[in-house]
C-alpha cells in the first residue's frame, strides 16, 4: 500500500516541525498476534477434534473471544481462558486440572514476554524521536504489557507510555487532554483500524495505518477514504513523511 500524505500538508510539501507521534505497540512495534497464532495451532493439534477443521475451530474461538474479552480483557490470560472455554464446549465436558495446565502451557512464550521487534523499529524510532515527541499507547493487561515494553528496550525513545484496558474515542480524548496536545498536530500510528485508526480520528487526531498480516480478526474494520489517514506499508517508511 503506497503512502498518501494528508491533503493539508500537500500545499507546502512539508510536515510542520515537532509533531506528536503516538505509537501502538502490539503488531506495530513488535510482533504479537503471531504468537497467539502459534499457540492456537498447537492447541488445535492437541485438541485433535475428529470432525471440525481449522476454520470451524477458529470460528468457535472468535465467538468465545468476543464474549470473554468483556470479562477477561485483552492479553494472554484472556486468550488462554478462551481456549479453555473452546475446549470444554467442543468436548462437552469440563477440562481436568491436567488439561487446564496443558492449555496454559500454550501461552508460556507470551507470558514470559518473548517478542520479536518489527524490522527497522530501532532505527526508525532513533530518527523520529530527535525531531518529534513520541508517546506509546498500548492496551491489555498492565503487567503483561510492562514485560513486553521492558523486553523491547524501546522505552527510552518515548516521552511517556500509557497502558490502557481498551482504546475508544474517549481514550484518545483523555490522552489529548492529559498531554495538552493539539489534535491536528498529533498522529496515532498503528495496525488496528478498530483500536488505533478509527477512534483516533473520532477524537480529532490524524492517523497512520500500517497493516500487519497477523492482525487479530477482532481488530479489523473497514477504513473509509479519509485524507486524515496516511497509509504506509511498513514502519520504516515513517521518516519519509515525518
Amino acid at each position: 500500500m503506497g503512502g498518501r500524505r494528508p491533503a493539508r500538508f500537500l500545499e507546502s510539501g512539508l510536515v510542520p516541525d515537532r509533531l506528536t507521534l503516538v505509537f501502538d505497540a502490539d503488531d506495530t512495534l513488535w510482533e504479537n498476534n503471531v504468537l497467539f497464532e502459534r499457540a492456537f495451532a498447537a492447541f488445535r493439534e492437541w485438541l485433535a477434534h475428529p470432525t471440525l477443521d481449522e476454520l470451524a475451530i477458529r470460528a468457535v474461538l472468535h465467538e468465545v473471544e468476543r464474549a470473554t474479552v468483556v470479562t477477561h480483557g485483552y492479553g494472554t490470560r484472556g486468550f488462554l481462558h478462551a481456549l479453555q472455554v473452546v475446549f470444554e464446549r467442543l468436548r462437552e465436558r469440563s477440562a481436568t486440572v491436567e488439561e487446564v495446565e496443558r492449555i496454559h502451557g500454550f501461552g508460556e512464550a507470551m507470558l514470559r514476554g518473548d517478542l520479536e521487534l518489527v524490522p527497522g523499529v530501532v532505527e526508525t524510532l532513533s530518527e523520529l524521536h530527535t525531531r518529534h515527541d513520541l508517546l506509546m499507547l498500548t492496551k491489555g493487561d498492565v503487567e503483561e504489557q510492562q514485560r513486553k515494553i521492558e523486553s523491547s528496550a524501546l522505552a527510552p525513545f518515548f516521552r511517556d507510555i500509557h497502558i490502557v484496558p481498551d482504546k475508544d474515542p474517549d481514550t484518545y480524548r483523555k490522552l489529548v487532554a492529559d498531554h495538552d496536545l493539539d489534535p491536528a498536530r498529533s498522529w496515532m500510528i498503528g495496525n488496528s483500524p478498530r483500536s488505533d485508526i478509527l477512534p483516533a480520528r473520532a477524537a480529532g487526531m490524524n492517523a497512520v495505518y500500517i497493516p500487519n498480516a497477523n492482525t487479530w480478526e477482532l481488530e479489523l474494520a473497514h477504513l473509509p477514504h479519509d485524507d486524515g489517514v496516511l497509509h504506509l506499508s511498513a514502519l520504516t517508511e515513517l521518516p519519509q513523511h515525518f
